[in-house]
């Protein structure tokens, strides 16, 4: 719709000038970038979706770009009794640019030194005297994470959102920083988020949100942020937020602001901000996303909301796995622009003495991939499989001007799942049988996690500590 607009003003003011003529411009015509693997290159005759962007001559500055909205991903949580068995089910699916790979990795607790500093994305802010283990899953150019967990049984997702306020495209702390900052920093969700906006405050959000040279994609942030007994909408414009606190029932958030009157903590200039740029009169009652939304545009949007709410029986991992994995709803994305990159399910029993179980696929389309599990303990065994080449200092994302080249920063799973993947969509009998196996190998791990959750034995963590690499590794093995 947008481009015939821009067709009509330009052929209005052609015609609008007395004689003149505006000279045909040179299309320059120049290869950005190739894919690593074609499965299938195009003919004549088929329908092309592709994603531009327009610059101005004069100054190069960007006046349009169709991957200037946030993408749709989709965060989830279900509370006691609507799920089952005391156990709070926490899910989340990561829509990324379509190329972008993401990474499964873990870090343990850490101490650290008087006055050291921690380099985030974009800047080094001070570090604390020590740090959490956490498991994240993260786009592997960055510092921060999508999606992630500590070892206290805190899960924080990441939503990038517009707001009626731009984004700030210098370089702070991305969202995406702050969710593994709170869970570095973070015994509970409410420490979490007090640490979140704490940061907010101090260094402010900014910054590209993609590996894009070409482009800034700057966006403001929502969180949902979830313990064993509680869970907190975040939702940020700049340094300023508002929170609400979740204790029973279902709950969804998106790329939209969806906090209304409901608010249970805010920044405390938040009213008078509102006010003095216009957007609340001071007389009516206060609702957040009305008031920091784009016009027109506080709508609910949670297309997962109603799949999650509809479920009459008591919700599972296994619900929560079909909720990510539906095409149908739009909550499994898979679009011109952007792919489900990757995927979580976190299950948290309010009983302190059966452990967190987090089901991380490490892979694109969670339609089309294994949810694998992890669990805390003393000795992880890493997982090289399921992480991205280190390219160190000489990495196109840390040196100025940023992300000159794209480097290959597929894993060794990553690539075992493209084969996959091209086998389902080029060879429909073959494609089933695989993914009926798939489906079995993940069962199996889900029947075994089960049995975890509803032993009275305790956990032995020799056990476990390297659960999630003979997934990864069993996964891989299956493939080849």
């Amino acid at each position: 719709m947008r481009l015939f607009l821009w067709n009509a003003v330009l052929t209005l003011l052609v015609t609008s000038l007395s004689g003149a003529l505006i000279p045909e411009p040179e299309v320059k015509i120049e290869v950005l970038q190739k894919p690593f693997i074609c499965h299938r290159k195009t003919k004549g005759g088929d329908l092309m979706l592709v994603h531009y962007e327009g610059y101005l001559e004069k100054d190069g500055s960007l006046f349009h770009s169709t991957m200037a909205v946030a993408p749709p991903s989709y965060c989830f949580v279900a509370f006691p009794p609507r799920a089952k068995d005391g156990l709070v089910v926490f899910g989340k699916n990561s829509a990324r640019p379509r190329d972008e790979v993401q990474e499964v990795v873990y870090f343990s607790a850490a101490d650290h030194e008087p006055d050291s500093k921690v380099e985030c994305t974009y800047i080094s802010i001070d570090q604390v005297p020590r740090t959490h283990a956490i498991v994240l899953s993260r786009p592997a150019w960055l510092w921060g994470a999508e999606m992630g967990a500590n070892e206290h049984g805190v899960c924080i997702a990441n939503e990038a959102i517009n707001a009626r306020e731009p984004a700030a495209e210098t370089e702070a702390l991305l969202g995406m920083d702050l969710v593994r900052l709170g869970l570095e920093r973070g015994t509970t969700a409410k420490e979490a988020l007090d640490v979140i906006v704490a940061l907010l405050e101090e260094h402010g959000q900014g910054g590209n949100y993609y590996e894009d040279a070409h482009a800034c994609h700057s966006f403001q942030s929502a969180y949902l942020i979830v313990d064993r007994e509680e869970a907190w909408v975040l939702e940020t414009v700049g340094k300023y937020w508002a929170a609400e606190q979740i204790t029973e029932g279902v709950k969804c958030i998106c790329n939209q602001l969806s906090l209304t009157t409901k608010i249970d903590a805010q920044h405390p200039e938040l009213r008078s901000y509102a006010q003095s740029q216009g957007w609340w009169t001071g007389e009516d009652e206060f609702n957040f996303s009305e008031v920091f939304s784009p016009a027109d545009d506080h709508l609910d949007c949670c297309a997962g909301k109603d799949s999650l709410e509809k479920k009459e029986e008591s919700i599972t991992v296994q619900t929560m796995i079909d909720i990510l994995r539906d095409k149908a709803s739009g909550v499994c994305i898979d679009s011109e622009s952007f792919l489900t990159t990757a995927s979580v399910v976190s299950v948290l029993p309010q009983n302190r003495s059966s452990p967190c179980i987090h089901y991380f696929t490490g892979t694109p389309d969670p339609s089309r991939s294994i949810f694998k599990p992890f669990i805390f303990v003393d000795d992880v065994k890493l997982v090289p499989k399921a992480q991205s080449p280190c390219f160190g200092d000489d990495d196109p994302a840390k040196k100025e001007p940023r992300f000159q080249e794209k480097p290959d920063r597929r894993h060794e799973l990553y690539k075992a799942h493209q084969w996959a993947r091209a086998v389902i969509e080029s060879d429909q009998e073959q494609g089933r049988k695989l993914r009926k196996t798939m489906l079995e190998l993940e069962k199996q791990g889900l029947e075994a996690m089960e049995e975890i959750l509803t032993s009275s034995d305790p956990l032995d963590p020799t056990e476990v500590g390297d659960l999630f690499y003979d997934c990864v590794d069993t996964e891989i093995k299956f493939f080849k």
